[in-house]
């Protein structure tokens, strides 16, 4: 049954809760929606067996409310309101812009456990070419224009997808979801924001993140991904990277649950045994 709760601008968040445990927060890409993610929905049904799960409809998606105008502190507000809801304090897991939202939740001070980010899809060098800087003003241009089925086309293209199959994607019968969430696409747009621009130094504004954190990426993910991601790790204290055998952006459940099972057990251990040391 969904149930939902409120963000600190009065944006009405929903979410599901399924398993008992200790919380985990989990974070959808772009598109993505408790609706419209079955990988996310099977993880979610996966990682019950040990935890409390908590999936949500990021703000402008599915039962979750909007409001204007959009800020990326309002994402991590909804965060914050969600981590409320599971006890005060979790883990989180995020794919891709979903993951680069954790981090953002994770460098405002919300009281996290441990995090795992799955391929955020930062452009740390020159190998692959960097987001126009005008990607989110024209993505709005789009969207307000009414063009949503070529604001989602645009957005893939500049993911890397060929025109070819865009066109091809346009006629099948799932493209509808995608022009329903469009607009969000500039929301993960700002979330993104310099991190797309090719920039060496664009993950080191994470290094303040102190908590265990796990970088994942597929063996098969093209090679700025798998750059980023060892960018990523390098800057995060306790950041620790996996390769696993998968295409880009698309791990199966049932290779990712244990995964993160380990690494999120492993982390209440290591959180546990610190707290004990501070009491003593």
């Amino acid at each position: 049954m969904t149930s939902f709760t409120a963000s600190a601008d009065g944006t009405r968040i929903a979410f599901d809760r399924i398993g008992d445990g200790s919380p985990i927060i989990l974070v959808h890409p772009a598109y993505g929606h408790r609706a419209f993610d079955p990988p996310m929905a099977q993880l979610a049904e996966l990682l019950a067996s040990r935890f409390s799960v908590l999936t949500y409809d990021r703000r402008g998606r599915g039962e979750s409310g909007d409001t204007t105008p959009y800020g990326v502190s309002r994402e991590v507000d909804d965060i914050a309101a969600l981590l409320e809801e599971a006890g005060g304090a979790a883990c989180l897991y995020g794919m891709s812009s979903g993951a680069v939202l954790a981090l953002e939740a994770a460098i405002s001070g919300l009281a996290m456990n441990a995090l795992a980010l799955y391929e955020p899809p930062f452009i740390t060098d020159d190998s692959r070419l960097p987001y126009p800087e005008n990607y989110v003003a024209h993505l709005r241009q789009l969207v307000a224009s009414g063009r949503r089925g070529d604001a989602v086309a645009y957005a893939m293209e500049n993911v890397g997808l060929p025109k070819a199959a865009v066109d091809q994607m346009r006629s099948q019968p799932f493209w509808p979801a995608f022009e329903r969430v469009a607009h969000t696409l500039v929301y993960d747009g700002m979330v993104m924001d310099a991190t797309q621009r090719g920039h060496p130094l664009a993950t080191q504004r994470f290094k303040q993140i102190n908590i265990p954190a796990l970088v994942i990426v597929g063996s098969k993910a093209p090679a700025w991904a798998r750059n980023s991601a060892e960018a990523l790790v390098a800057a995060l204290p306790q950041g620790k990277l996996q390769v696993i055998e998968a295409d880009f952006h698309a791990v199966d459940a049932n290779t990712l649950a244990p995964i993160l099972i380990d690494f999120f057990v492993g982390a209440e251990r290591t959180t546990s045994l610190h707290r004990e040391r501070r009491r003593g």
